[in-house]
C-alpha cells in the first residue's frame, strides 16, 4: 500500500488527482482505501504535532525558570522549538486537506455509481451506506478542523514571546514571560486535549470502515 500511496503521491504533488486516483485503481487501490490510509496519515501527523506542541512547552517552561546563562542561547532553542511547530501544524493541515479532497471525490464518485443500480434494493442499501459514512466522516472532520483551529492562537502566542525575548535577552524579559506563562500553557493543554481528540476519531472512523 505505501509503495502505491509514494506513486500517487508523486501524481498529487504534480498536481494531476485525476491521474492519481486513476493510477492508484490499476493497482487495486480505490478511493475508498485511499481515504483510510489518507485518514492515517493525518492521525501520525497530528500525534507528531502533539509531541512538537508538549516539547515548545517545556522549552518555554525551562525558559520562565532561567536562572543564569546564555538568554541568546535560550532564545535559539525556543525558536526552533516555534519553528517547528509551525512545520509541524502546516502538516496537520495539509493532511486534513488531503483527507477531505479524497473524501468529496469518493462521494461524488459513489453517488453516480447509485443512479446506475437497476436494482431499487441495491440502490436503496448503497444510498443508506452512503449517508452513514457522510455521517461518520463529517463527525471526524468537525474533530479535525477544530483542532486544526486552535494551532494559530498557540503558534501566534509562541512568536509572540520568542520576539519579545529577543528584543530584550535580560532578566526582565525572562520575568514578564513568565506572567504570560500560564495563559500559554492553559492554550497548549486544550489544544493537546484537542489533537487527543482528532486521533481518537481518527482511529475510529478508520476502523468503521475497515469493519464494513
Amino acid at each position: 500500500m505505501r509503495i502505491l500511496m509514494s506513486l500517487a503521491l508523486a501524481l498529487s504533488l504534480a498536481g494531476c488527482q485525476s491521474a492519481y486516483y486513476g493510477a492508484a485503481e490499476q493497482f487495486g487501490v480505490y478511493k475508498r482505501d485511499i481515504l483510510v490510509d489518507r485518514v492515517e496519515e493525518s492521525r501520525d501527523a497530528q500525534t507528531e504535532a502533539e509531541e512538537q506542541f508538549q516539547s515548545a512547552l517545556e522549552q518555554l517552561s525551562e525558559l520562565t525558570n532561567f536562572d543564569g546563562g546564555d538568554l541568546e542561547d535560550m532564545y535559539d532553542a525556543m525558536n526552533d522549538e516555534y519553528e517547528a511547530s509551525v512545520a509541524a501544524a502546516e502538516d496537520v493541515s495539509e493532511r486534513i486537506d488531503a483527507v477531505d479532497h479524497v473524501a468529496q471525490s469518493l462521494f461524488k464518485e459513489w453517488e453516480a455509481e447509485i443512479e446506475e443500480y437497476s436494482s431499487a434494493r441495491f440502490k436503496a442499501d448503497s444510498q443508506a451506506k452512503l449517508r452513514d459514512t457522510r455521517k461518520r466522516y463529517a463527525a471526524m472532520l468537525t474533530v479535525l478542523r477544530r483542532s486544526e483551529s486552535k494551532m494559530e492562537p498557540v503558534l501566534t502566542a509562541l512568536k509572540d514571546n520568542g520576539m519579545y525575548l529577543k528584543h530584550n535577552l535580560n532578566a526582565r524579559a525572562v520575568a514578564s514571560l513568565k506572567v504570560e506563562f500560564g495563559q500559554i500553557e492553559d492554550d497548549i493543554e486544550a489544544l493537546i486535549a484537542e489533537m487527543r481528540k482528532a486521533i481518537a476519531s481518527s482511529d475510529a472512523f478508520i476502523a468503521s470502515m475497515q469493519d464494513e
